[in-house]
């Protein structure tokens, strides 16, 4: 008889210092609390989730981590992504699925966690990454990362541009790119291996990668969306969101 081995998930959230458009901003106090340590208890919140880690290149950033009772993994300064700072704490860890959580995601719904990670467990997929639906207006901006999937919710391109183009008809929806990302341990590891692909550099997407090296990404739909703090206008914003923010009764 077979047993049925369960899964270790764990939640890595990415976080540097010295973030370029907004200063600092993972210190950034919104409703009480620092930016990071939003992230940090929302991530917490989920019960899909075996242990929460913060990756980051930052002292600072570490004691006020644990400070607030959390788990904190200095890296190297060197990394260009986020993606690639967790794989360097991921292969000190025993794991089966990690989810990417950007520290810069303060109002992060732990429900969208847990259907993630319950999306991903169900398919064979070697990277999942929710969507969203958009505005057709929204979808313009480049600033924004769409993508598109198929009928069986396998992702076939990313991009900055408005995709699908209305060449022959107009489409009734653009699907933006969720900023959580589940991937397998094996995928985790070939992914930070791999040099930066050639639609990768031109887009400026890091996924891109994993299509240009035939990887199983998959897709599903999360109808509320959620924005990363990137400029001022961002953390203003959240600042007056937070302190209605549902979820953030719970922490």
């Amino acid at each position: 008889m077979r047993r049925n081995i369960k899964k270790k998930i764990i939640g890595l959230i990415p976080c540097r210092l010295n973030s370029t458009r907004l200063k600092q901003k993972a210190l950034l106090f919104i409703d009480g609390l620092p930016l990071i340590i939003h992230t940090l208890k929302r991530v917490q919140l989920c019960k899909d989730l075996d242990d929460v880690i913060v990756c980051t290149d930052s002292k600072i950033i570490q004691r006020l981590v644990r400070k607030h009772g959390g788990k904190c993994v200095i890296t190297k300064k060197k990394h260009n992504t986020g993606t690639d700072r967790i794989a360097e704490v991921s292969k000190k860890i025993r794991y089966d699925i990690a989810i990417d959580i950007q520290g810069d995601f303060p109002f992060v719904d732990p429900n969208n966690i847990s259907k993630l990670v319950k999306f991903h467990k169900k398919n064979n997929f070697d990277i999942v990454v929710p969507h969203s639906p958009m505005h057709e207006d929204d979808a313009k901006s480049k600033d924004i990362v769409k993508l598109v999937v198929d009928e069986n919710n396998k992702i076939v391109y990313f991009s900055r541009s408005q995709v699908p183009f209305a060449f022959k008809k107009k489409p009734n929806f653009y699907l933006k790119h969720m900023s959580i990302i589940s991937f397998s341990k094996k995928s985790l590891e070939k992914f930070s291996s791999l040099k930066p692909g050639k639609i990768e550099l031109i887009e400026g997407i890091e996924l891109m990668r994993a299509i240009e090296n035939n990887f199983n990404l998959g897709s599903f739909l999360i109808k509320k969306d959620i924005f990363s703090v990137d400029v001022k206008t961002d953390y203003l914003k959240s600042i007056t969101l937070m302190p209605n923010d549902p979820v953030r009764k719970k922490y």
